[in-house]
């Protein structure tokens, strides 16, 4: 059997390439956390290994990182997927059919900002479905606070601004 490290990291490139879309490292560490695999620092370490060797690759955002798998980490994956074991695999199963619906809701909606050379920001807000962008909205404001304030109102507002948005365009 491979050492524990190399199992976590065989582990994390299955979880990626099972759900078909990015995962937070919140949903990550949950995952061997929650059934007692490892500790949070070591789940931290086997991402950065991850990612520094090009397997998984991190998008950042100012208040989340979700990461996917590369077509490197593909490769490696069908390698060395005999090494997990059935148990692994079922809890991987398990894992995604009770929160399925959650990662979904999470990883479809997102919103980040950054400064720009004009002393504003700008704030990008998402919705994805599929890999695919549903809305991709860039507004200019002045302050951090506003950039803030609408990312954090946009999980929760993006229907009502999709719904006004398309009343509006389609009349």
């Amino acid at each position: 059997m491979a050492e524990p490290f190399t199992i976590y990291k065989i582990t994390i490139l299955y979880m990626l390439d099972k759900a078909g879309f990015p995962l937070t490292n919140t949903q990550i560490s949950n995952f061997f956390l929650d059934r007692d695999y490892t500790d949070y620092f070591r789940v931290q370490e086997v991402i950065k290994d991850l990612e520094d060797a090009g397997l998984i690759l991190a998008e950042t955002t100012h208040s989340n990182t979700q990461y996917s798998i590369t077509d490197s980490g593909k490769e490696t994956l069908h390698y060395f997927e005999n090494k997990l074991n059935d148990e692994i695999e079922e809890d991987v199963r398990k894992f995604f059919d009770e929160n399925q619906m959650e990662f979904r809701q999470e990883n479809s909606l997102l919103a980040n900002y950054y400064r720009t050379t004009g002393q504003k920001y700008s704030v990008r807000c998402q919705v994805r479905s599929e890999g695919e962008s549903l809305v991709d909205l860039t507004l200019l404001v002045k302050t951090k606070e506003q950039a803030e304030t609408i990312c954090a109102n946009w999980k929760e507002q993006n229907e009502e601004v999709y719904a006004y948005l398309m009343d509006l365009l389609m009349n």
